[in-house]
């Protein structure tokens, strides 16, 4: 019997080899053909011979991951990759494809993968529906970031937004700190002020995201110049002339 082929199509590359591996290991028969970076590599790698099943980040650079999955509807079998659990557990569970959430835990992947071997005895779903209400769904909507994966050390560390007191731009990379440490992502901070959401988080400095519930007070230093001070964290963060009036109230 033909061992069966998968696509995995995902833009973090920590979390596209840890996904690798974890088929890898609950799933040894599976032939993991090509991984993808982006939706574009991901399109590429479909336009030859469809896998038997294609793991699929909902949210990746260029083509998005509904485009992809149009192009693989009827083709092969497909598995969301995806954060955002809102929309995910409502739209997925209607039967015609499965999903994971990130971090991906093995309990969940061995869910996932005991259906998807049930489901390859028949052919892959036509999407066209679902791909329509999720389409629906996500133009009605704002998704925020949730967690991040950073450097810390030698070893890397998955970081929920709930815990982060504060971004920072530390020249190439951006500095994340907790109240007991401190990570590096190559994420730049413009980036991450359009991901998370803008009521948890202000943007106070070109160089600085701080979270409002980590906010302890703001006070002025010998040169006149804001700075906030934090309720978990000895020191303080500048505050650019720019964002000034976001402490007007306090």
């Amino acid at each position: 019997m033909k061992a069966p082929t998968a696509i995995v199509a995902e833009d973090e590359p920590v979390l596209r080899e840890e996904l690798v591996e974890m088929l890898a290991d609950q799933w040894p028969e599976l032939a993991v053909v090509a991984q993808a970076a982006d939706g574009d590599a991901a399109a590429q790698a479909l336009a030859g011979a469809p896998p038997d099943i294609l793991f699929l980040d909902i949210e990746m650079p260029g083509l998005s991951g509904l485009e992809v999955a149009r192009r693989a509807s009827g083709r092969c079998h497909v598995v969301f990759v995806t954060a955002y659990d809102k929309y995910a557990v409502a739209a997925f569970e209607e039967g015609a494809v499965d999903y994971v959430m990130k971090p991906i835990s093995p309990a969940r992947l061995d869910a996932t993968i005991a259906r998807l071997k049930q489901r390859l005895a028949g052919p892959p779903a036509d999407l066209t529906g679902l791909l329509q209400s999720l389409a629906a769904t996500l133009g009605q909507r704002k998704e925020y970031l949730r967690w991040i994966t950073a450097s810390q050390g030698d070893a890397l560390r998955v970081i929920t937004v709930d815990e982060i007191l504060y971004f920072r731009s530390d020249h190439k990379y951006t500095l994340v700190v907790t109240p007991d440490s401190e990570a590096l992502i190559r994420r730049p901070l413009k980036a991450l002020a359009d991901e998370v959401d803008p009521q948890a988080f202000w943007q106070i400095h070109r160089s600085a995201l701080v979270s409002v519930k980590a906010i302890a007070g703001v006070h002025r230093d010998l040169r006149g110049h804001l700075q906030v001070k934090l309720k978990d964290r000895k020191e303080t963060l500048p505050v650019g002339e720019n964002y000034v009036h976001l402490f007007k109230q306090m």
